[in-house]
């Protein structure tokens, strides 16, 4: 679509042009005046007198739209070298916004400026993210090269044998678990529609995402308090599996034997809310400001069990769904999630 050339730059330049020959006239006309006045020219020539003042007129014409252009292109000559070192990879580019006191260059350096920030934050993030995939990648596929290389003794027992090939396909689960949330984010963070929607139990879902976790809350002897009202929703079945098993799941990781995690699901209004509660070891005022951050753990005892990718996928879900997400934390008390989703 072809845009409309702006109506107020388009009457500043025609101003500052009639402004030019408005002042190369007045000039000529003053000149004129005294040199008639005071005798200098007594007796002109027409041919002559039209020449001098078209020469005098091209002359102040030309000093003034040279001292005018200059004021008028500097923001623009400045914009375009800082473009320039933008496509060379310099985002700390930051161009002074009060010294244009032209409506829509100052808006092109604001713009400019804003545009400069995200690539610079864009750039951060990438950084960040390749520095963190690496580290995680590398953790444990240097455990995975030292037990293959213990396995080489020849004078290990059996147990150890296993235990050491125990300890290399845990490692190559966290992998796979690894490289699939990635792959699962990255597909997430370019899409911004849910497609494949249905209508389905949300209750019965998160029924069958306790039931996978069985053998995990069964093992710590872990108490279920489950109050759930009978609600359909329409959405994407798979993506919302991910958030229960991932919400669910960190209950489950951080509660301690015999402890209780209460699930509640009802419907209120125009929103469905489901609120996941454990009573286990809860998290700090600066977890909670991070907890949806890739690859951020609070709790390191429990890397092994995880990757910080996990909250983060809940976080995109969700949002992908128009829902909200709530964290209530309070160390040694426990956690509590809360999830709203329109209906």
């Amino acid at each position: 679509m072809r845009e409309k050339y702006p109506l107020k730059l388009g009457l500043f330049f025609s101003f500052i042009v009639f402004s030019i020959m408005l002042a190369s006239v007045i000039i000529i006309c003053a000149v004129a005046f005294i040199a008639f006045r005071f005798g200098v020219w007594t007796k002109p020539n027409p041919d002559l007198a039209i020449l001098i003042m078209l020469l005098v007129s091209v002359v102040i014409g030309t000093i003034i739209s040279a001292v005018v252009g200059k004021r008028i292109l500097a923001p623009i000559v400045i914009f375009s070298r800082a473009t320039m070192k933008v496509a060379k990879g310099n985002f700390n580019i930051y161009l002074d916004e009060d010294k244009v006191h032209i409506h829509e260059v100052t808006e092109m350096t604001r713009n400019f400026n804003i545009m400069v920030k995200e690539l610079s934050n864009i750039e951060t993030f990438r950084n960040d993210f390749v520095a963190n995939v690496s580290h995680e990648f590398k953790t444990p596929i240097a455990a995975i090269e030292g037990y293959a290389t213990l396995l080489q003794d020849d004078n290990l027992t059996k147990e150890e044998k296993d235990e050491y090939v125990s300890k290399i396909l845990m490692k190559t689960r966290h992998l796979s678990s690894l490289a699939g949330n990635i792959l699962k984010i990255a597909r997430l963070e370019n899409q911004e529609i849910v497609v494949e929607k249905k209508n389905y139990r949300l209750d019965e879902q998160i029924r069958q995402a306790l039931l996978s976790l069985e053998t995990k809350w069964t093992a710590k002897n872990i108490n279920l308090d489950i109050e759930m009202d009978s609600v359909n929703y329409y959405g994407n079945e798979e993506l919302l599996m991910q958030v229960w098993i991932n919400i669910l799941g960190n209950a489950v990781k951080f509660t301690s034997e015999n402890g209780t995690i209460s699930i509640a699901l009802q419907k209120v209004e125009n929103n469905i809310v489901a609120t996941i509660s454990d009573d286990g070891i809860g998290m700090s005022k600066d977890t909670q400001k991070h907890i949806f951050e890739k690859f951020y753990q609070g709790d390191k005892s429990h890397y092994e069990a995880g990757n910080g990718l996990g909250l983060t996928l809940v976080k995109r879900i969700i949002d992908l769904c128009d829902g909200k997400i709530q964290v209530k934390s309070e160390l040694g008390i426990g956690t509590m999630f809360i999830v709203n989703l329109p209906c």
